[in-house]
């Protein structure tokens, strides 16, 4: 399944929506009141609050040969699937490529770092261009949707954690991540970083290990990997993070990026006002926003 949360009018509140064909969505819980054993709510924070419960009394729906009503995805406008982001954690130098184009070292541990909900946009949303930046860069990353509570997670047992995936751009501000030892001020700039277009429950990826991984700046292509060169895998990611703290139900987990990006290109190929970013995913979808001075 593919999940967006969605809305028709300016204003009004995102809702839990379900792809039923690449044009169309149906409203979640409209179909859990028609068809469903209980209700699902209609709020996406709510819905991935307990995220594995709801995706699978979502299945149990959607596995019945039944008519309804559906929406056209033109119609609509979609949000960050989550609604709103719990805890954002994000891994650096996760690809050795890119490790090295940044005159890096490949790390003994995964390098974690937070961004929060005021970073976090919508799949169609503009990437806001800071003026207390010159530098911002593009990074497309798979991301992990957080299904149920997760605290000393063995590696064999990461991916029942997992309730699905999704596309995030972690826009980073080079001048302000770099001028001191910790990333954090260059990653969490108001409106800057998209997440989306929906969540593709875990179902549908057979392997999260084998996804093509690009991005494109205008038509032109940045990155080109595959996910088979993360450097920590999903299992040790999942491992790591829930012995340091517990994962809760709606959080997520940027993966890192591949090479490719803006600031090692020579000359470089650090965003602009007007330039328009696609991600794209195997597997998963593509994410397209623009860039516009805040």
């Amino acid at each position: 399944m593919k999940l967006v949360a969605y809305r028709k009018e300016q204003g009004e509140k995102y809702c839990v929506g379900v792809l039923t064909d690449s044009e169309s969505i149906a409203d979640v819980e409209a179909l859990s009141k028609q068809f469903g054993e209980k209700k699902l709510p209609a709020d996406p924070v709510d819905f991935y609050a307990r995220a594995a419960e709801h995706v699978e009394e979502l299945q149990k729906i959607l596995k019945e040969e039944t008519v309804y009503e559906t929406i056209p995805l033109q119609d609509v406008h979609l949000g960050m699937p989550l609604g709103k982001a719990k805890k954002v954690i994000c891994v650096g130098k996760n690809y050795q490529e890119h490790v090295h184009e940044m005159k890096s070292d490949i790390p003994d541990f995964p390098v974690l770092f937070a961004k929060f909900d005021n970073a976090i946009i919508g799949p169609e949303d503009d990437i806001h261009y800071p003026s207390i930046t010159e530098k911002l860069d593009y990074e497309v990353e798979l991301t992990l949707v957080i299904g149920k509570t997760a605290s000393k997670v063995k590696k064999e047992d990461a991916f029942d954690y997992i309730a699905g995936y999704t596309i995030a751009n972690d826009t980073s501000a080079r001048d302000l991540q770099k001028r001191t030892p910790q990333w954090l001020q260059g990653k969490s700039l108001d409106h800057t970083t998209p997440v989306g277009p929906w969540v593709v429950t875990k179902d549908e990826v057979s392997n999260p290990h084998t996804l093509n991984v690009r991005s494109f700046v205008n038509g032109e292509e940045r990155q080109s990997s595959n996910t088979e060169h993360l450097i920590f895998d999903i299992p040790f990611l999942i491992n790591f993070i829930s012995e340091i703290m517990t994962l809760e139900p709606g959080d997520i987990i940027l993966t890192g990026t591949p090479h490719g990006v803006g600031l090692a290109m020579e000359p470089s190929g650090l965003l602009q006002e007007g330039d328009h970013v696609k991600l794209e995913i195997e597997g998963i979808g593509v994410m397209e926003n623009q860039v516009k001075k805040a």
